[in-house]
């Protein structure tokens, strides 16, 4: 049986044996890895790291948040495996998210393949396909470890200079990948804080993952993660190892230890990453949304409530995380439109001191003292907003030097009507 035929019997996996299936899964993922993109898509950057661990040259590509040229901003990292396949609708999905507010921008970093097979397999397994001359063999596999080491004292430390990051890890994969990211869940559970493992192959070698997480959860009382696991509609050996997976999970006692297992039988194999993506930084980052009006979707409480609401999530993530500028923006503006002037001017006040880099910053405290008739308050707020706008190429720089000439032409006219008099 040629490769070929693997991959075209894998859309009819019901009618063939557990170990053909899994031949069908893993020789489509080959010709999926082979022909991913050859280089970066816009908008990321490509690494070449020479990793002596691994003994060769390993491309790696990096997809920093809008704006991260012009801010000074921290930002937790994403590390995926197939790195070329997924990089492109992950960012864009984390983008949206963090645009509505449902988590925080991040760096993604995506992986590109070599030997995949070797990379993401934790034993050395040569599988013989029953029936017929031919037979799928994986002679490299079992390199696990010896890629998570290339990953923590190579990949991540290079990361970690090059870019401003927090320490908040993620860990993604599919598939094989899938396998990979529980098995380093369980190898290293301190490399990474958060774990998304899509359609994991844990029918490899036995389930030796999902033993090895039995034994794991088992011995560990206290184990601060996320771990989001999915599966589309793959009946065979791969779901037999994810409920089996998922039954480890159900029993275990791990303090602060949290995780969600969906299976989507609207998807297959290959779809079901674009969703679970979505849904795995759902679960990463539940409850980082601030509690709104759900009639009038404004914010609930006061400043205060949402310094503190930050509070919470900065001990839940374990590093600082700073109440953003654009929800700061938003909440002066509900006041000054509220009829609360002078707490709208305290509210972006101190926008303008946690962000004394933005342009928006001085413009939005600028129009709460032009609404107050405060003139020759707003005027040189409008300039700074002007010349930042003008060093950090803002989209919205017309707006800011039209703002500033409108008040300067105020106080033009104002100065002459004094003299007049």
């Amino acid at each position: 049986m040629t490769l070929r035929s693997f991959v075209y019997n894998e859309s009819t996996h019901l009618k063939l044996s557990n170990w053909k299936f899994l031949a069908g899964v893993f020789a489509l993922l080959v010709l999926i890895s082979a022909s991913a993109l050859a280089q970066a898509p816009p908008g990321v950057t490509a690494l070449k790291i020479n990793s002596a661990v691994l003994g060769e040259e390993r491309t790696i590509l990096v997809r920093v948040p809008a704006g991260y040229e012009t801010n000074k901003l921290r930002y937790p990292v994403l590390y995926m495996t197939d790195g070329n396949a997924h990089i492109g609708h992950t960012s864009s999905t984390v983008e949206f998210l963090a645009r509505n507010g449902r988590m925080s921008e991040m760096i993604v970093v995506g992986i590109t393949n070599t030997d995949r097979t070797r990379d993401l397999s934790p034993t050395h397994v040569t599988t013989t396909v029953a029936g017929g001359n031919s037979a799928l063999q994986f002679p490299t596999s079992g390199g696990a470890d010896k890629f998570l080491k290339f990953i923590e004292t190579e990949l991540i430390p290079d990361i970690e200079k090059r870019y401003r990051v927090h320490p908040y890890r993620i860990l993604a994969g599919h598939s094989l990948g899938g396998l990979f990211t529980i098995h380093a869940m369980v190898s290293k559970p301190e490399l990474f804080q958060s774990y998304v493992a899509v359609s994991p192959a844990l029918q490899w070698d036995n389930q030796v993952a999902v033993k090895r997480a039995e034994d794991f959860f088992k011995a560990r009382k206290e184990f601060p993660a996320t771990l989001f696991m999915s599966l589309g509609r793959e009946p065979g050996p791969i779901e037999d190892g994810f409920y089996q997976m998922k039954q480890v999970l159900e029993k275990n006692q791990a303090k602060g230890f949290e995780w969600e297992a969906q299976v989507m039988d609207d998807e297959d194999h290959g779809s079901v990453v674009l969703r679970s993506h979505y849904l795995g930084m759902r679960k990463v980052f539940n409850g980082w949304i601030v509690p709104r009006d759900p009639d009038s979707g404004r914010v609930s409480g006061d400043f205060k409530s949402v310094e503190e609401h930050y509070q919470k999530l900065s001990q839940k993530f374990r590093y600082t995380i700073p109440v953003p500028e654009n929800l700061i923006n938003q909440m002066g503006y509900q006041s000054l439109f509220a009829g609360r002037s002078d707490e709208a001017i305290a509210i972006f006040k101190t926008n303008v001191e946690r962000y004394p880099d933005s342009a928006n910053v001085y413009d939005s405290l600028a129009e709460a003292y032009e609404r107050g008739g405060q003139l020759e308050l707003a005027a040189p707020l409008y300039e700074k907003a002007q010349t930042l706008g003008q060093q950090n190429q803002d989209p919205n720089l017309a707006v800011y030097k039209a703002n500033f000439e409108r008040v300067s032409e105020k106080l033009k006219q104002a100065g002459a009507t004094k003299k007049s008099q």
